[in-house]
């Protein structure tokens, strides 16, 4: 067994019979010198400054536990003391490992008679050392602050707790004995979360949130400590042909006590009026004081209601076939009730976003979606899904943001609670160039919408384009967490950190980037030109302009911006205006295209596509948080 030669009161007291004249500091350091731990402690500090960088960067894109890089944090600062102690009791020699010898008088006196100039430069290499290791422990302190600490709305609501009107809807169970059914018990949840989100006194979590913990086994406290709210209402659902039971339990998260229970069977004909029962319930519980009549369900035809939540739910799932089969649900609904307002919103809503994926063609697609959206409002004019479809479609299809602007300001003033609207409300504001007002109501959307990864997503790209590089990787980090292999995070990360410079740690971001192929040549390309690496800079440029220059000119055009070739990007950008690229309105506002903002073909490029200060400034647009 080997026993470590730690110093102690009665070595020092050798050494200092061996140099009596010498203060007994010197006498300290001199032996440390000898032992060469200064220079443990500098390369432990400079290595483990490395590691630390290089784990904060790499293990998000990894699907790893938050924990990961805290507990390499932890084993970092743990190690350094032991690393200190071996260092003093051994030494490396030509035979292998050895204990340190004890030192001679003759040794410590030729290191104390050495001149100040030869001694100082030991101590300072373990100043540094030291000083390495702080900074990592503070870059990945500092890195991996959650968003909400971004933004001012989540900070100042988690500060002062959940507000008494608040709540959230879980998910209803599915109690059938068809697990098919379970559509139907999500879908009456869905319904009951929209029904009480239209009452403003209320504070109610958005879906995204809300549903994230469906089939979790978790406290219904700590679910409601994460979403911020003091309430929760959960049941479940039981349906054999025409009959319904419903259950619903009103749970007050705070005391971890039912406030009120009940159970309901009926037939499918008095689903409506159930979920209008319920709703009054948790107002009379929550005791609170409606400004306006309460908000109660659209009836309409049982069947044609059944087939509208299975297209609804088949919808949230975002993949070729759900989306197909949707909208073929949608439509037999619409057989069913051909004024079924919501219907039409949803198959709007679904050929939207069939078209801006590229799963439909262009014109084709966004006519459908227009022709949807109009037939919903012919027949309920105030429905505000149909109203942000329409904005939607003149700030895609025709970059035309003052035709864009009353339909969002119209979703927005029906339902100013609805995180969707708000988000695309967000991107009006954002595309406008009111950067501070887009943020503003992206941070009140994570408030409402904490663990929704797209939210966090949102707010990372508004941070970006405001120059909020630090709260802009905090929030795609948020966002990478919550969805690891998220579309783009990865790719936001590494924008952010070349604008600060960081090159080499925006490489690696960028080659981490699964969700978007395009994004990680792209980003690729711009990293590998600021490190000088032309070859492959320009190889990486060459397969982005092969692959996608055809479909996004203007992505083509960053990287030759960024790179300093102005004509090659204006070249470029040219070809995105005579296509009508999407998403031309709001391209002053990318970081890339700083380099250009000097060049005369700058401000006629912002003309073209009525994004000029003068042009933005004459839209009509505003909104305000709601209360």
């Amino acid at each position: 067994m080997v026993t470590l030669a730690l110093p102690t009161v009665s070595h020092f007291r050798d050494l200092s019979r061996m140099t009596n004249h010498t203060p007994g500091y010197q006498r300290f350091f001199a032996e440390l010198k000898r032992r060469r731990v200064f220079r443990v402690m500098a390369m432990y500090g400079a290595v483990a400054f490395v590691i630390l960088q290089v784990a904060d960067i790499a293990l998000p894109g990894l699907g790893l536990p938050e924990w990961t890089i805290t507990l390499i944090l932890a084993l970092t600062l743990l190690g350094f003391p032991f690393a200190v102690v071996l260092a003093w009791a051994f030494d490396m020699t030509p035979e292998g490992v050895q204990k340190t010898a004890d030192a001679t008088p003759a040794e410590l006196s030729q290191i104390l008679a050495a001149p100040a100039s030869q001694r100082w430069p030991a101590g300072v290499l373990a100043l540094v050392g030291v000083i390495a290791l702080v900074a990592g422990a503070w870059y990945v302190g500092r890195q991996s602050a959650p968003a909400s600490a971004a933004s001012p709305v989540a900070r100042a609501e988690l500060a002062s707790g959940p507000a008494s009107e608040s709540i959230a809807v879980l998910p209803f169970v599915n109690m059938s004995s068809d697990p098919e059914q379970e559509y139907f018990s999500d879908g009456i949840s869905e319904e009951l979360l929209n029904l009480l989100a239209r009452i403003p006194e209320l504070q109610v979590t958005s879906r995204s949130s809300a549903f994230s913990y469906k089939g979790k086994d978790i406290k219904l406290v700590e679910v409601a400590r994460e979403l911020n709210v003091a309430h929760v209402l959960e049941g479940s659902v039981r349906r054999s042909g025409d009959q319904v039971r419903i259950t619903a339990q009103l749970i007050d998260a705070r005391s971890d006590t039912h406030l009120w229970s009940q159970a309901w069977d009926r037939s499918l004909d008095d689903i409506f009026k159930i979920q209008d029962e319920i709703a009054a319930e948790v107002v009379a519980q929550l005791k609170v004081t409606l400004l306006g009549e309460a908000p109660v369900v659209v009836e309409t035809d049982p069947e044609a209601y059944a087939l509208f939540l299975q297209a609804r739910q088949l919808g949230h799932q975002i993949t070729v076939e759900s989306l197909e089969q949707s909208v073929a649900l949608y439509n037999r609904a619409l057989e069913i009730d051909p004024d079924y307002a919501a219907a039409w919103a949803g198959l709007a809503s679904n050929y939207n976003f069939q078209t801006g994926n590229g799963l439909r063609p262009l014109d084709e697609g966004f006519a459908l979606a227009r022709e949807a959206a109009d037939r919903a409002l012919e027949i309920d004019p105030d429905c505000a899904q149909a109203y942000a479809v329409l904005g939607q479609f003149e700030l895609t299809y025709n970059n035309d943001l003052a035709a864009a602007a009353p339909h969002f300001s119209r979703a927005l003033a029906l339902e100013p609670t609805n995180t969707d609207i708000l988000t695309l409300a967000a991107s009006m504001a954002r595309d406008l160039g009111r950067l501070d007002e887009a943020s503003a109501l992206l941070e009140y959307a994570v408030a409402r919408d904490p663990v929704n990864s797209s939210s966090h997503h949102n707010l990372g790209t508004a941070y970006l384009w405001a120059g909020r590089l630090d709260g802009a990787i905090d929030s795609y980090r948020t966002a990478q967490a919550l969805s690891p292999g998220r579309l783009g995070t990865q790719y936001g990360i590494g924008t952010a950190l070349l604008l600060k410079g960081e090159s080499e740690a925006a490489l690696a971001a960028f080659v981490l980037e699964e969700g978007d192929e395009e994004y990680r040549v792209k980003g690729t390309a711009l990293a590998l030109r600021a490190l000088g690496r032309q070859a492959e800079y320009e190889a990486a440029l060459g397969e982005l302009a092969e692959r996608w220059g055809d479909r996004w000119p203007s992505e083509v055009a960053h990287v030759y911006a960024w790179a300093g070739d102005a004509d090659a990007a204006f070249e470029w950008l040219d070809r995105a205006v005579a296509q009508n690229e999407d998403g031309l309105t709001n391209q002053f506002l990318r970081p890339y295209f700083v380099p250009l903002h000097d060049d005369p073909r700058w401000k006629r490029f912002r003309e073209r596509t009525n994004s000029s200060e003068a042009q933005l400034a004459a839209i009509d647009f505003e909104v305000m948080l709601p209360q």
